[in-house]
């Protein structure tokens, strides 16, 4: 099956989707523009694989789409209207008749300056005045290697007050080298891409993962807070007692390993995901999200993740449509437990189905919260009545 045929499958009415695999970054770009021929976009959001050089695109992206305001930032893999890809460069064109944007670009983030952040925020809110009738919300999406999104996402939330945000932190493919956010034809690291959206049509946000507490607990007894480094657990090396919890040889600790034996922290009733990226030196190990000395940490134990994603996916408007289509962000943790399992094709048809697009994360923004292993996502409901002048 062709990607056309895929995209004929998906037959979204506000927004038009483009994918292309050409190696060249021109040539993917007018292959992209071309499958957009009839689309009058308010904006694009252009996914970008590990293979395309980001500077590459930024120059053809001048050529290409001279007069199109494009958004994007680089991937640790894609979601396409196939499923999981790892080499697909996506571009989502959101059509002006149902949605009007501004953006802002916070850089650098690296250290975040919370006063700074709600102030541009909020300036950024109070100039995009909602029309009547119409609601907002907020698209984030930060430097995956930045370290800052925990911090970041709770100033926006200061700042947005009650319009909802969502988001993700951009990848690398598996390198963990460079990540970048798009904004008026340049890629930035050390930056944060904030997009105010407003629409008329109704919208519910997602988040889920698939992950239980065990009886399993540990204690963050030495850490570096600022790299998100724990070099000791339970007074011993971190490594070592990670792997001795999850019985599993030091020497054979993985991606894999760390996807599939995550640890939770504790917020009231609910747990969310503190993922491991990698050990660090000999024994330390390296997190996604904020750790620090005295956190109390729970091993967690997985659910049948298609299962989860079955019943994470399956929302549906007032009247009970399902949406015109999911803008997902979806660990890229997440995707290599399922490929490692051999359900990359059942998680794709379930994308497939459900209309999902978006891109594999370093990590995900819901709420005001950054998480791991996380599914998180917003479902756009079907055009009813008015559209935006």
């Amino acid at each position: 099956m062709t990607v056309l045929e895929d995209l004929d499958r998906m037959p979204a009415k506000a927004v038009r989707i483009a994918v292309s695999h050409l190696d060249d970054a021109e040539a993917a770009l007018a292959d992209l523009r071309r499958q957009l021929s009839h689309a009058r976009p308010s904006f694009i959001l252009l996914f970008v694989p590990s293979r395309l050089s980001p500077d590459a695109l930024s120059e053809a992206l001048r050529n290409v789409f001279p007069n199109t305001v494009v958004f994007g930032c680089t991937t640790a893999g894609q979601i396409t209207p196939r499923g999981y890809e790892d080499d697909a460069l996506v571009a989502l064109a959101f059509e002006r008749s149902h949605f009007r944007v501004a953006s802002t670009l916070f850089a650098p983030i690296s250290p975040v300056s919370i006063a700074d952040v709600v102030q541009q925020t909020e300036r950024l809110a109070e100039q995009f005045r909602v029309t009547p009738g119409r609601k907002r919300l907020a698209l984030i999406f930060a430097d995956g290697l930045s370290k800052q999104e925990d911090i970041l996402v709770a100033a926006l939330e200061a700042g947005l007050k009650d319009i909802p945000v969502f988001g993700g932190s951009a990848g690398d493919g598996m390198r963990f080298e460079q990540t970048q956010v798009l904004r008026n034809g340049e890629f930035h690291s050390n930056a944060a891409l904030l997009l105010l959206l407003e629409t008329e049509l109704a919208f519910s946000g997602l988040g889920f993962d698939h992950f239980q507490p065990t009886d399993s607990r540990m204690v963050v007894t030495r850490a570096v807070p600022e790299e998100r480094l724990v070099l000791e657990i339970n007074g011993s090396p971190a490594a070592h007692e990670y792997a001795r919890l999850v019985n599993v040889p030091v020497d054979e600790l993985s991606p894999t390993i760390f996807a599939e034996n995550p640890v939770l922290v504790r917020n009231g009733n609910t747990y969310h995901v503190r993922a491991i990226q990698q050990i660090h030196g000999e024994h330390g190990l390296t997190f996604l999200s904020a750790i620090d000395d005295g956190l109390l940490l729970t091993l967690g134990r997985g659910k049948e993740i298609i299962r989860t994603l079955d019943t994470g996916l399956a929302v549906t408007d007032k009247q009970g449509e399902p949406p015109d289509f999911i803008l997902g962000f979806d660990c890229y943790l997440r995707k290599l437990e399922i490929d490692r399992k051999g359900l990359a094709p059942e998680a794709s048809e379930r994308f497939r189905e459900r209309r999902v697009v978006g891109f594999s994360t370093y990590g995900e923004q819901h709420l005001g919260v950054h998480v791991n292993q996380t599914f998180v996502g917003v479902a756009f409901f079907k055009p009813r009545g008015s559209v935006l002048p």
